[in-house]
């Protein structure tokens, strides 16, 4: 089983970039993407239903902004969205797709960095989301949670961890809460346990030739619940085409979906 997520930054600027022509070599099962940055009724068949794949969407009610959606090449049992708060649902942030006991999430955090009014925003989702993370890991049932998590969690995970220290996406709040997720509700970040080197991540800011030099942060995620954390084979980071400016962090499952 291959799972891909992507940050696409506007899913029709991704289209353009080739993003479809890219996901279909893959042959993923599941392949997550966050903020489509548009509405259903915007998108061309393409993008809906590019062959051989399902398309699910939750969009935002801002146009332009934010949104979630889910390709998958065996249709779910079931789709459904998380209730958080009117604030966020409103957001498209949680997506989930079920096929028999493994259910496959594109799940998008939001980011604080425009100011702290959208800070005050994301540590609101924090609070709602751990409790659902905790119900979930008490279901009788295997999780991946795929996406962006505008969290880079240790110093590893981002190129020039000293000066982001007090920027948001590294703050030690932020950092507290994921170890919180990882050791005290014992949810897996799947890529870590494939690979423990530096020098590995999906996103680069556009300023200062930061994706040339790869001076870049880890915050896109595969977490998944032990059971299936465990069946992890195989991880990369696709660098050689840019969609957008994360890169697709694809994870190979030893599952039948």
């Amino acid at each position: 089983m291959r799972i891909i997520t992507l940050n696409v930054n506007g899913i029709r600027s991704a289209a353009n970039k080739g993003f479809f022509t890219w996901m279909q070599r893959q042959n993923a099962d599941v392949v997550c993407v966050q903020e489509i940055k548009a509405q259903v009724d915007q998108l061309t068949p393409e993008i809906l239903n590019p062959k051989g794949y399902h398309g699910y969407f939750y969009e935002a009610e801002k146009k332009g902004y934010a949104g979630v959606a889910l390709y998958c090449r065996k249709q779910p049992d079931r789709v459904h969205r998380a209730k958080l708060s009117k604030e966020h649902d409103a957001e498209g942030r949680y997506l989930q797709a079920d096929f028999g006991r493994l259910s496959v999430v594109s799940v998008y955090l939001p980011s604080g960095s425009a100011g702290p009014h959208r800070q005050a925003s994301k540590y609101r989702f924090m609070d709602l989301f751990l409790p659902l993370l905790k119900k979930l890991r008490r279901d009788k049932r295997e999780y991946i949670l795929c996406g962006d998590w505008n969290i880079a969690h240790k110093e590893i995970d981002l190129k020039n961890w000293r000066s982001n220290q007090k920027n948001s996406g590294f703050l030690p709040e932020e950092r507290a809460w994921l170890t919180k997720v990882f050791d005290e509700v014992g949810w897996v970040d799947v890529f870590r346990t494939l690979n423990d080197k530096p020098d590995q991540y999906t996103w680069w800011s556009n300023r200062g030739r930061a994706y040339e030099k790869n001076v870049g942060w880890r915050i896109d995620y595969q977490i998944a619940t032990p059971g299936i954390a465990k069946k992890a084979r195989a991880e990369s980071i696709y660098k050689r085409k840019k969609f957008s400016d994360h890169a697709p962090l694809i994870i190979d499952y030893d599952y039948k979906l």
